[in-house]
């Protein structure tokens, strides 16, 4: 569900030379700027896919203006990109996370609404959704999955808030429709079971082939961590794949035609 809010002043946008409203035309004709949200992270390989991912986005829909901005611990901070400037159309912020929880929920649509000039609407968050189900399958061949696999965990991030747990148990079930074998969750942190609990109960059922699906958008600690557990094969990160920028576009237009509605 996509969360709009107006900006609290009506004034002109900001922006300072240099800063992260340069390089940027406002009110470009291809509707409200799509200003994409990632975690951030203090490797850099998460940013460079980042900008891999959001460089397709621009390929699928030309003349769109595609921003970035992060939660946290990487530049540019979403504060520093909903700066400006921004057209009248305003923005949507498209969270590149694959749940909900409280980013989702209070950091994004808290950024927004402290954002001056500024008007938009926050998009759900990127998963569950079937084109995630794909690239997941997608990577996991890359890795080597064939027929003989039995089953597959779908290691996660984590997190306390239960509609992020509902929502990787929704992108299991679309990915084992997919693949015809068991998939169940497993977390990094902040929850249980973990990765190794996940693949114990899976062998604990007489299943050897046992594969590791990273459900991570990027390199970095949670998914080099998830992969050390897997007895078999283990997926990449879902990156800059074909289909997460078909996704990020879909979030994008349904959260536009909320608003419209």
């Amino acid at each position: 569900m996509a969360t709009t809010l107006a900006a609290r002043s009506e004034g002109p946008a900001r922006t300072q030379a240099g800063g992260p409203g340069c390089g940027h035309t406002a009110g470009l004709p291809g509707g409200p700027a799509l200003v994409a949200v990632g975690h951030g992270s203090r490797d850099p390989r998460a940013a460079a896919t980042a900008r891999e991912l959001l460089a397709a986005v621009r390929l699928l829909r030309p003349g769109l203006d595609v921003r970035l901005g992060y939660i946290e611990l990487s530049p540019p901070l979403l504060a520093d990109t909903l700066a400006g400037p921004f057209g009248p159309q305003g923005a949507v912020l498209v969270p590149l996370l694959l749940g909900r929880g409280y980013h989702v929920r209070h950091d994004l649509p808290e950024a927004l609404a402290a954002a001056p000039g500024v008007r938009g609407t926050v998009a759900a968050p990127l998963g569950p959704h079937p084109l995630l189900a794909a690239a997941l399958h997608d990577r996991l061949t890359e890795a080597g999955w064939d027929d003989r696999g039995e089953a597959v965990v779908l290691a996660a991030a984590g997190s306390r808030d239960p509609d992020s747990a509902r929502d990787a148990e929704a992108t299991a079930a679309l990915l084992a429709a997919r693949l015809g074998v068991p998939v169940v969750p497993g977390y990094v942190s902040a929850t249980a079971p973990t990765v190794p609990q996940a693949v114990a109960s899976l062998a604990a059922r007489g299943l050897r082939r046992i594969a590791v699906a990273s459900y991570f958008t990027a390199p970095g600690r949670f998914a080099t961590q998830a992969a050390a557990a897997s007895p078999w094969i283990a997926s990449r990160p879902l990156g800059a794949h074909p289909a997460l920028a078909a996704l990020v576009l879909t979030r994008y237009t349904a959260a536009l035609a909320a608003t419209r509605a």
